[in-house]
């Protein structure tokens, strides 16, 4: 009986040590590298007029690449604002007139008072009130005809200023600006060719940082979170080359392994998606698959 204690106890010391071990020496987690891309399509259609970048080119973020022809726009814009000289002239004309009968009506309110005090010192007649608010009234009602005739004149400036500030969005929308820092991936387009709305020009992805996506399964969700540092291995030569990582992202549900994660056995399972944040030194590729460690042992 005291044997089969100790070989009991001896038995579970071993196992113990070997589930330490990082499962007897094996990664905890594999997968592939991978970085968000992002697709730049033409907002505008017409001929690439420029178009300066390469496969491989690292583009600083806001920097001009090239622009889509802006020649019927320029047209258009410059068509628009000789209408608005045109109407504005007229506009000027009425504007005039109110101002002239604005002048009159203040005049005719000064009379008013005038008038309105002489009737307190007995030295004015009623009669002498009555005429100049009537005036007074006549002017006002010259102002609110004008006012009438000028206000289709003033929508149509503004409907004119609303088509310059739209012309002035699309020439900028001809200019190509690349939106983030980041690595020419895929080029497709080339000067001189005809681009319309949507089509994309080129591929961009920033790959300083990389992130490795790893499944795990559920028996290894206590041993991690987001923020841990963790330890990435790829290949190299006959060794392996380590990296520091730290985990970003947890999936909140379960799913089956995707088909090109090891034996048959392993592809049934449900797993959880990690990805993990590494630093690019330059060898990490989109693609390229590595090892997660949790580093259990620290």
């Amino acid at each position: 009986m005291k044997n089969y204690k100790y070989i009991l106890g001896l038995a579970i010391v071993a196992v113990n040590l070997f589930s330490c071990n990082s499962d007897n020496g094996k990664a905890d987690g594999y997968g592939n590298f991978e970085a968000t891309e992002i697709t730049i399509s033409a907002e505008n259609n017409g001929k690439l007029m420029q178009f300066n970048l390469e496969e491989g080119d690292i583009l600083q973020k806001e920097q001009f690449i090239g622009y889509i022809d802006t020649i019927q726009f320029a047209l258009k814009r410059e068509q628009l604002q000789v209408s608005k000289a045109v109407i504005s002239s007229k506009s000027k004309g009425v504007l005039s007139q109110i101002s002239v009968l604005n002048s009159r009506l203040k005049t005719a309110n000064t009379n008013k008072k005038r008038a309105k005090n002489l009737i307190k010192d007995n030295a004015g007649t009623q009669k002498q009130l009555d005429d100049v608010s009537g005036e007074i009234d006549v002017i006002r009602n010259q102002i609110r005809s004008v006012e009438i005739q000028n206000a289709p004149v003033v929508n149509e400036l503004k409907s004119i200023d609303v088509q310059l500030k739209q012309i002035d969005d699309q020439i900028e929308k001809s200019k190509i600006i690349n939106p983030i820092k980041g690595t020419v991936l895929t080029k497709y387009a080339e000067p001189n060719e005809i681009k319309a709305f949507g089509k994309p020009l080129y591929k961009i992805a920033d790959l300083t940082t990389m992130q490795l996506r790893v499944y795990i399964s559920e028996t290894q969700l206590a041993n991690i979170k987001i923020g841990q540092e963790v330890t990435v291995k790829i290949d190299d030569a006959d060794t392996m080359k380590s990296y520091k990582g730290t985990i970003s992202w947890i999936a909140s549900e379960a799913e089956f392994t995707p088909k090109i994660i090891q034996t048959k056995e392993e592809r049934v399972a449900l797993v959880y998606a990690v990805k993990v944040d590494v630093q690019n030194d330059g060898s990490l590729k989109i693609g390229m698959p590595a090892e997660l460690w949790l580093n259990t042992a620290e």
